[in-house]
């Protein structure tokens, strides 16, 4: 077993602290900023920055679904979210650049050993990465408007 990590980053025309703000918030923005790879959105504890837990089934693939529960912790310039029933662990860091903002997404997990590890390692982080594009394009647009 080792550890599988998937990474992407995307420009916000936004400020560094209303990006970060908007990432933390589980009630308003980040329902309206989940794609269809994710089902059965909830809140299930606080709602706003640290100490929320939210729950959600992430469809990695048609056969491959993860439920998650995740304790969310925010510092000054990121949100990571941990969850309760496996390894995984995404981080979104935001940094000011420019204008705007860069927000980089990175979720790492134990992966699988063997020969269902090796595809796992192979093209899991790039599946992951184009969900997480995709949560990112929308966090975007929602806040160019």
């Amino acid at each position: 077993m080792s550890t599988v990590t998937a990474h992407t980053s995307a420009q916000v025309a936004a400020p560094a602290p209303q990006v970060l703000e908007a990432l933390a918030d589980y009630r308003e923005v980040r329902p309206a900023i989940l794609t269809s790879h994710y089902t059965d959105y909830a809140v299930v504890e606080g709602g706003q920055g640290d100490g929320t837990v939210a729950t959600w089934r992430l469809h990695a693939t048609e056969k491959r679904v993860r439920h998650v529960v995740a304790d969310v912790s925010v510092t000054a310039d990121s949100v990571t979210e941990r969850d309760r029933n496996s390894s995984l662990a995404t981080t979104f860091q935001v940094r000011a650049e420019g204008a705007g903002s860069v927000v980089e997404a990175t979720t790492t997990w134990t992966g699988a050993g063997g020969i269902g590890g090796f595809f796992e390692r192979t093209f899991a982080p790039k599946g992951l990465a184009r969900i997480h594009d995709e949560l990112l394009a929308n966090l975007a647009a929602r806040l160019a408007g």
